[in-house]
């Protein structure tokens, strides 16, 4: 076993090419067999096996700094740089399932968030400049981090600097980033031969020479280099397509056979030598060497939970889900108006769009990894006459804020924005949490905010979002639908669940936020002695009057809500009732002002102060007039 030799990226020197071809065997059996028990990202990981040997190979890193975009595809770099504990991957006290540098030196950006790597590794490579530090930057982008904005901006300023030693790897899976040529056609040798010469420092003083002196030559100069020129771009379009690159001026080796580990080192080493920024396009195959991945047509085992090794089969079957009531309301709104128009940014089947765009394929737009874009575009189409669905994990909201803010809500645009995986989500870590939005939502005018607490009411929201005629939010947690929690009464949007004690005694208020109804609920239900009302305010922002009036005749409130504390439900409501010279004593429940590190949710629940034990105690608190 070559793997069990393998501690450090320095261990890899000693390897034939043989050798390293039965590493890369052993590492893709080690990926299935530990992903299967943990569930994580395994398609990604097997497409990058040979890719990551051969970086590991040919730069000397910590000292080269390899930064990954997306994060999820770094595996098979934590094995090679002498992590090998997979038991735990993305469970507290293991593994994250991203770079991390609390795991080891080798990682750099802690990033799941896609197309950032070049801007990092732009900044890095300056600073190194600055510093007169000859180690070079390595940027992995691929797995459809190339269709994010943000990565032709900083490809736009790499191009500007021939002197940094910039080295970009393009992983071009073929699943969102298209392949242009295939990955046989760097084994011709004379693509081999071109490319060597196009990365060498002489050939580049000899054309720039070559250029002055013609056209210091006067007409006759500048029109014979013009047509040297265009013969040798045409040369080099008759072997392969550098496209964008080479406009940008950009050197460009490839494309690579992704799995091929010698024509890799030979494509690193050229890129290393060169001494500025290079690209080097790499075709890999996602899922590559695991049969039930390969034929998994949607999206090759991009993520998965527990599975049968043997099989690919999961071992739990997933309950009926959040996700699933999305899917089918927005086909049955689909059905009914022609004019609502589903939109993702590169998560068509992790948001529930697949069926609609199945049904209805010309009114399904999947974007790219272009939140921004996607929520500006959504302006655009609601301003024609359409209502557009865009569809999210919370997380990535974030990314469309301003457009959110200045798209969206300045123009009051009918726009409905669904954010599945809400709240804590848990294994994913610090940036996959969708713990942010309410507090976003919260600062912006005309977005009406609904939180569903069971199916029931999610299914009410999603189709009064629909027919409404300005901007909508609904926002529901990741996994599955808790039992319905039907309402005693409503008061407005305020459904009151459950009241309880002496009614000549002012009562404590519990507002549970959506899915969070059910803890307070139950934590109720533990107070029999205590006089409470318990609500679901449903639609929780803007704050509304019932929700306030309730409040102001409460003897206290408590608030749980699956976002942040700062700038949430908990403190919009505070703020509203201040305006009303109303000094209710409150405790608020929820996520303090800081990264969530990966564990189980409901361990997170309880480390954050929102289990049912914390409602109770906090009810006691406002009972006793003791400080939270």
């Amino acid at each position: 076993m070559f793997l069990e030799q393998i501690h450090s990226p320095k261990d890899l020197s000693a390897l034939s090419p043989r050798q390293m071809a039965t590493l890369a065997r052993e590492i893709r059996e080690f990926l299935v067999e530990n992903v299967a028990k943990t569930g994580g990202h395994l398609g990604p990981n097997l497409g990058v096996v040979e890719l990551t040997i051969a970086l590991h190979r040919v730069f000397d890193s910590p000292q080269d700094t390899i930064i990954w975009d997306t994060g999820h595809q770094s595996y098979v770099h934590k094995i090679l740089t002498g992590r090998h504990d997979f038991t735990k991957l993305r469970q507290e006290g293991g593994l994250s399932g991203y770079p991390s540098r609390a795991e080891s030196e080798y990682d750099v950006v802690e990033n799941s968030h896609a197309s950032t790597a070049l801007s990092w590794a732009d900044g890095l490579s300056r600073a190194r400049q600055l510093t007169s530090d000859p180690s070079r930057v390595v940027a992995v982008i691929g797995d459809g981090a190339m269709t994010g904005g943000m990565a032709w901006e900083a490809l736009n300023n790499i191009a500007e600097d021939k002197e940094r030693p910039l080295v970009i790897v393009l992983n071009d899976n073929g699943r969102s980033y298209a392949p242009t040529v295939g990955g046989i056609v760097r084994r011709l040798d004379p693509v081999r031969r071109l490319d060597a010469l196009r990365v060498n420092r002489e050939y580049e003083q000899f054309l720039n020479w070559g250029k002055r002196t013609l056209h210091g030559a006067g007409l006759p100069g500048q029109l014979t280099y013009d047509a040297l020129h265009g013969l040798k771009k045409g040369l080099k379009d008759v072997f392969f397509d550098a496209g964008i690159f080479d406009s940008l001026g950009l050197k460009y080796i490839g494309p690579v056979d992704g799995h091929h580990i010698g024509s890799l080192i030979e494509a690193f080493q050229m890129a290393k030598k060169f001494g500025g920024p290079v690209v080097v396009h790499a075709i890999t195959e996602k899922g590559r060497g695991y049969k039930p991945a390969e034929s998994h047509v949607p999206d090759r085992f991009h993520a998965v939970g527990r599975i049968h090794p043997e099989t690919g089969l999961p071992i739990e079957p997933s309950r009926f889900g959040w996700t699933s009531i999305f899917a089918e309301e927005v086909c049955a709104a689909a059905r009914a108006d022609q004019s609502l128009v589903g939109i993702t940014a590169a998560m068509l089947e992790p948001v529930g769009l697949a069926p609609m765009r199945e049904e209805f394929p010309q009114r399904v737009i999947d974007v790219g990894i272009a939140e921004q874009h996607a929520c500006t575009m959504a302006a655009g189409l609601a301003y024609g006459g359409y209502h557009p669905v865009l569809a999210l994990y919370a997380t990535f909201m974030n990314r469309g804020f301003d457009q959110l803010l200045m798209d969206i809500a300045l123009h009051n645009a009918p726009v409905t924005i669904c954010l599945d995986r809400a709240g804590i989500t848990g294994d994913d870590g610090a940036s996959h949490n969708g713990m942010w939005d309410l507090s976003l939502a919260a600062m912006i005018p005309h977005v009406q905010v609904a939180v569903p607490r069971d199916e029931e009411r999610m299914r009410e929201q999603l189709r009064r979002s629909f027919a409404t005629n300005g901007p909508t939010l609904v926002r529901y947690p990741k996994g599955s639908v808790p039992d319905s929690l039907p309402a005693a009464r409503r008061i407005g949007d305020v459904d009151i669940l459950r009241e309880q004690g002496d009614p000549a005694r002012r009562p404590i208020l519990l507002v549970g936020i959506g899915p969070m109804a059910h803890t307070v609920v139950e934590a109720a239900e533990q107070l029999p002695d205590e006089t409470l009302c318990v609500v679901d305010p449903c639609w929780p922002l803007p704050i509304s009057a019932e929700l306030c009036d309730l409040a102001r005749r409460a003897a206290g409130v408590v608030v749980l809500e699956d976002g942040l504390i700062e700038g949430g439900v908990g403190a919009a409501l505070h703020n509203a009732l201040i305006q009303f010279q109303c000094d209710v004593p409150m405790r608020i429940c929820g996520i303090s002002r800081h990264f969530l590190n990966h564990a189980k949710r409901d361990a997170i629940l309880e480390y954050e102060g929102m289990a049912v034990a914390d409602v109770i105690a906090a009810v006691h608190s406002l009972r006793a007039g003791s400080p939270a």
